[in-house]
């Protein structure tokens, strides 16, 4: 199959209204925010999301979360072990580059987005100045690294955000009378009010020559970049509280491209009421897709 001809850069406008889109466990899981007040949800949250979309349409997924694993292997070293061959990496006549071509055909966002892959070495003795000593096990072992064409951004809201914190009881005392309620018991939930965040991406032709990522894998995610929050639904997120209202999607009309991503990125102004505007770039069309 081909890889990736174009270069490609895409924006995911999306509005949260009542919802927690990304907490921090540091502060006491209130929504991220820099230290201007701007809310955030980190590429790493966004990334998580799109797995899971994904996975629901069919997709091979290697960092699968917890509640949606689907192969029934428990962990991500059993996965990689259960494709790439246990401690096949181990041997003298590894050739760490067929492993990370196996990763790549298996895993879709392991031709995406990347990952590492770190294999420990076998333990051994051997004698040296007359005193036996203990290898380092990660001497001998082996680590893969891919580097993956897909990069997204933190979003970042368009405006600094209000955020309410609102005092819960989180279960009820299972002891005393029932008259009196314990400090285990008694919590806070936070909620971003209303806001628009902006999201940011690209797609490198360049690496994808590398992982194998294609024109299809291409559409694919643009197909399910605008339904990005369906399936998300939680306490802190209720069904309908997150939606995305656009994407923009850049294609260019060589590997690699006509401006630079800054440049395209920049072209996009949005406003706290969720409109935007978008600067002409000759030669360079951009598509704008309703969010579901």
């Amino acid at each position: 199959m081909a890889t990736l001809t174009n270069k490609i850069d895409f924006a995911i406008i999306f509005n949260v209204k009542n919802a927690n889109p990304n907490g921090d466990p540091l502060n006491g899981n209130r929504p991220r925010t820099d230290y201007d007040g701007f809310g955030e949800v980190t590429d790493v949250c966004l990334k998580r999301k799109l797995r899971d979309r994904l996975q629901s349409v069919g997709q091979a997924i290697f960092v699968q979360s917890d509640e949606k694993k689907t192969d029934g292997m428990m962990s991500l070293k059993a996965r990689a072990e259960s494709v790439l061959g246990k401690g096949a990496l181990n041997s003298k006549n590894a050739k760490p580059e067929d492993a990370a071509k196996q990763a790549c055909n298996t895993w879709f966002d392991v031709r995406a987005f990347g990952q590492l892959f770190a294999f420990k070495g076998d333990a051994k003795t051997k004698k040296k100045n007359s005193e036996e000593r203990k290898e380092d096990e990660s001497a001998n072992g082996i680590s893969i690294a891919i580097r993956g064409p897909v990069t997204i951004q933190s979003a970042f809201s368009v405006e600094p955000i209000s955020i309410t914190s609102t005092q819960i009881t989180k279960s009820v005392s299972g002891e005393g009378d029932g008259s009196k309620k314990g400090s285990d018991t008694m919590g806070m939930k936070h909620r971003v009010d209303k806001a628009f965040y902006v999201a940011f991406g690209a797609m490198t032709p360049q690496l994808a020559d590398r992982t194998g990522f294609s024109d299809k894998d291409a559409l694919t995610i643009k197909e399910i970049l605008p339904k990005l929050f369906e399936g998300d639904a939680s306490s802190a997120r209720p069904e309908g509280s997150m939606a995305v209202s656009k994407v923009i999607w850049w294609k260019h009309n060589s590997k690699p491209g006509q401006y630079s991503s800054a440049k395209v990125h920049n072209s996009l102004t949005v406003n706290p009421d969720g409109s935007y505007m978008l600067k002409e770039l000759k030669g360079l069309v951009a598509e704008e897709i309703d969010g579901f």
